[in-house]
């Protein structure tokens, strides 16, 4: 039995939730959202304010379906309603950042010249010259976009120097000895 799937996914106010067949939908403040499931293994189902997905069959698939359709629907819901957002710390002697427009992102890491083009659906924010807020509606492309910018230079372990998530441990190793 699946720990995650059994509990219903609530909907809070001003959320709207459609399940047609195997196409679940929200729509809210921040924007609409749907996801589509595999309809042979799960099905779900909006009773009084709450998607309840449940299993078909007792088989392997049908079970580990049943957890991630919940957590995708439950994160979907969240997403809309309040938003997701991941932060950014560049570290580093010259290490700044700028929004340009509502969705160009320009870093100064070292390169001559790194440009970021953002989708859309995620805004960018920049409170400080080393630090990058990533917001939106959607959990995997905030994470995804937080990660692309964080692949153009990653936390070394001798200075600690890259853009890191505010709040990422970076181990640190010893220098060379005379």
């Amino acid at each position: 039995m699946s720990r995650v799937g059994k509990y219903p996914v609530i909907v809070p106010n001003g959320v709207t939730v459609t399940v047609n067949n195997n196409v679940v939908t929200a729509k809210g403040k921040l924007g609409e959202l749907s996801y589509t499931f595999d309809d042979g293994h799960v099905v779900a189902k909006l009773e009084d304010n709450k998607v309840v997905v449940s299993p078909l069959s007792d088989s392997k698939q049908a079970r580990t379906l049943w957890g991630t359709t919940r957590a995708q629907i439950n994160s979907m819901v969240k997403g809309v309603s309040e938003g997701f957002k991941k932060e950014l710390e560049l570290v580093g002697v010259g290490y700044k950042a700028r929004v340009e427009g509502s969705h160009k992102l320009v870093l100064s890491l070292g390169f001559s010249h790194v440009n970021f083009e953002a989708p859309k659906e995620i805004n960018l924010a920049c409170p400080s010259p080393t630090q990058i807020t990533i917001s939106g509606a959607d959990k995997q492309l905030v994470g995804q976009i937080a990660a692309e910018i964080r692949k153009y230079r990653k936390p070394e372990p001798y200075k600690g120097k890259g853009v890191k998530y505010t709040g990422e441990y970076v181990r640190r190793k010893e220098g060379k000895k005379k």
